[in-house]
């Protein structure tokens, strides 16, 4: 989490450095190499199928926190989007996921990721993040220092329960809470229960 406001990736440049970025940080490498084979992967059934990069700028697999939103938007895998998971994002979610994390200082050692991490036309239904999460399973054991997971929202909530908590033993700290999407945020309760949820996180990253 390198940009000083939110909406970072509406400066190109920014954009570029990032690119650059994601070519020479080691502590993401492993998570291309793995974003790689799952595009592969989706890309045998649907051919047309988006996945965006990690965000080189988080702690790839240094990560002690786990932020799992539902699916990527169109800034992030859409024509003209960054390409990126990424709270720089040019997108109102991105944007308050930003700003919750500055809030309660949850700057290192986290990780942004989808239930879905492929690009959904409208609602991910049941069957696609079944699959998704199964990604993620396998994403997990590249993360050897997780601590904590935020699932932020009923997908990632329910793909969790459902797909990936049954298979763990003595697994990462998981705290549900809701999504960041506009929605809920223009909802000053739902808003406060993910800051606390953000917050809890932050003192299990220590």
């Amino acid at each position: 989490m390198f940009l000083t406001e939110p909406y970072g990736f509406r400066d190109r440049s920014a954009l570029d450095e990032r690119r650059a970025l994601l070519e020479d940080e080691p502590s993401v490498q492993p998570l291309r190499a793995f974003r790689e084979e799952l595009l592969a992967r989706r890309t045998r059934r649907h051919p047309d199928a988006v996945v965006p990069d990690f965000d080189p700028a988080e702690a790839g697999i240094e990560a002690r926190a786990l932020l799992v939103l539902e699916a990527p938007g169109p800034m992030s895998a859409g024509p003209g989007g960054s390409g990126f998971v990424s709270v720089d994002n040019d997108d109102a979610t991105a944007a308050a996921t930003w700003a919750l994390r500055d809030e309660v200082g949850l700057h290192a050692r986290t990780l942004v990721w989808n239930i879905v991490p492929w690009r959904v036309y409208g609602v991910a239904d049941a069957d696609e993040v079944r699959q998704g999460a199964m990604e993620l399973r396998r994403l997990l054991p590249l993360l050897p220092d997780l601590r904590v997971v935020v699932n932020a929202g009923t997908a990632p909530t329910s793909g969790w329960k459902k797909n990936i908590e049954p298979y763990l033993v003595d697994g990462p700290t998981v705290i549900d809470s809701w999504s960041p999407g506009q929605r809920a945020m223009s909802q000053p309760r739902k808003r406060d229960e993910l800051k606390r949820a953000f917050e809890r996180a932050t003192h299990l990253v220590g």
